[in-house]
């Protein structure tokens, strides 16, 4: 093996590593999967999708092979005092220049109808659809001990 590929084979699998995916201006920071209990048929993916372009960028579906359905929700009050999680229409816009954070309790990406246990250290590929046309692939370590909180951004930062 040559020094240039084993540099490239090295710099490659460092990109595999990191917690972040960068495409068509928008950077997947801190993204995580969990399920909903252990062996349940649902689960769900958060992270911050940060836009570095001068456009605006629009998420407008997702997809995955570990669900039978993979779609866009958020939580919405029923007017009742409680909440519940609804699948988001027309997609998620993340004006130019700003960010939008998946949490837990808000916007997320929803998989139902789990065809594999999502197993804490394992990553879970999700494809990202967007308005124009482009799909981006986003490679999403399961970690179904995390906190809440944990890597949701500082309490500044708000969701749009």
């Amino acid at each position: 093996m040559s020094i240039k590929s084993t540099f490239i084979t090295g710099f490659a699998a460092t990109l595999l590593m990191t917690t972040s995916a960068f495409a068509e201006g928008l950077m997947v920071k801190d993204p995580y999967a969990r399920a909903a209990r252990p062996n349940a048929p649902t689960g769900a993916a958060f992270m911050m999708l940060m836009n570095h372009s001068d456009q605006d960028i629009t998420l407008m579906g997702v997809s995955s092979d570990v669900a039978k359905r993979v779609e866009l929700h958020t939580h919405i009050d029923n007017g009742e005092g409680v909440m519940q999680m609804t699948e988001i229409e027309g997609g998620i816009t993340i004006p130019a220049g700003e960010m939008h954070i998946m949490k837990r309790g808000g916007d997320h990406v929803m998989m139902m109808g789990l065809t594999q246990s999502l197993v804490d250290g394992e990553t879970i590929s999700v494809t990202f659809e967007f308005k124009n046309g482009a799909e981006m692939v986003v490679e999403i370590p399961v970690d179904n001990a995390r906190k809440p909180k944990e890597g949701e951004g500082h309490d500044a930062h708000k969701s749009h």
